[in-house]
């Protein structure tokens, strides 16, 4: 492996962990100064910085990233406008349950909530004043935080050869198709048996596990299967955790009202099993999901939404039939 300055570093086994970097707005206005990105530390430092000179702020995209900004930015004091193009907020990552929990959980705590608009460009003389939208209206702005996701960087993998699709191709032990190369983290694309597709996950956990596996792999230890893909996310006094992924779901329970309060659990299941749980507030509930997904359960419908069944009930194994 060449390095920039010319020196030649040789490697018996060679670890791709090159990450992710914000995706652009590309509108005119985005190089603005007050408009940030926030993938970093040095980001929400210059983010911080500028909070004493500021009464407003936009923040383009309502995923994680974005609704968490605003929680913060609203605890502050400062004015929010979320801004999102699709129909919902985190439309991309959760379920149309969740979706409705927090847009009614911002627009509790004073967001100025907008989906379904778009971004036509960023005005302002040299610093930003506002967010022109796609219909001409001007949302005020002193700040721009913008998340509209992350784009894998793969440019090493791919001038070196190697295959790239939405990330560094890797099998189930981060191996790419030069065996003597791995990657892992939010660069690595691997095909997950327990939902039959390509996954790339944007998160600590996975980037942890994908550690192992490959560790396990170079020691030559035993392939390691991979854990269940699990998320969380903080915004005011309300922690979401996710186990598992629920594409591919036919059905989902919930346990608990999201219309009332901050605390409930969504589970998403595919012919009967569980496969994926959104809990809000519910640290039992997230526990429970992760191994009943790990151990492909199907856990009776009634019994799940209903709050009064201990969930350690829906972990045992049925009792042998009599005969």
């Amino acid at each position: 492996m060449r390095l920039e300055d010319g020196e030649v570093v040789g490697y018996d086994r060679l670890v791709l962990c090159t990450g992710a970097r914000p995706r652009p707005l590309p509108v005119p206005g985005a190089d603005l100064a007050g408009v940030h990105v926030l993938r970093g530390a040095a980001d929400a430092e210059a983010i911080r910085e500028r909070l004493g000179d500021i009464g407003r702020a936009v923040v383009v995209g309502a995923g994680y990233v974005g609704l968490e900004a605003a929680a913060s930015l609203r605890k502050r004091g400062v004015a929010v406008t979320v801004l999102e193009a699709a129909d919902r907020v985190l439309q991309r990552v959760t379920s149309p349950e969740i979706s409705a929990f927090y847009d009614r959980v911002h627009r509790e705590e004073g967001v100025d909530l907008r989906v379904g608009v778009g971004v036509a460009a960023i005005e302002g003389d040299e610093a930003v004043r506002g967010v022109r939208l796609a219909d001409g209206a001007l949302v005020s702005a002193d700040l721009v935080v913008v998340g509209v996701g992350v784009v894998p960087n793969v440019e090493l993998a791919r001038d070196a050869g190697l295959a790239v699709d939405d990330g560094i191709v890797v099998d189930a032990a981060g191996r790419t198709d030069d065996p003597r190369i791995f990657a892992a983290g939010d660069c690595a694309s691997a095909h997950d048996a327990r939902y039959d597709r390509r996954l790339r996950l944007e998160c600590v956990s996975s980037a942890v596990d994908q550690a192992k596996r490959v560790a396990a792999a170079i020691c030559g230890g035993d392939e390691r299967a991979a854990a269940v893909p699990w998320f969380w996310s903080d915004q005011y006094d309300v922690k979401l955790q996710i186990a598992g992924l629920r594409a591919g779901h036919d059905e989902v329970v919930l346990r608990g009202d999201p219309d009332d309060g901050r605390s409930f659990a969504c589970f998403s299941l595919a012919d009967g099993r569980l496969i994926a749980a959104d809990c809000v507030n519910r640290p039992q509930e997230f526990a429970f999901a992760k191994r009943a997904i790990a151990e492909g359960l199907s856990p009776d419908r009634a019994a799940l939404a209903d709050p009064r069944t201990p969930l350690a009930s829906l972990l045992r194994a049925p009792a042998p039939s009599a005969g």
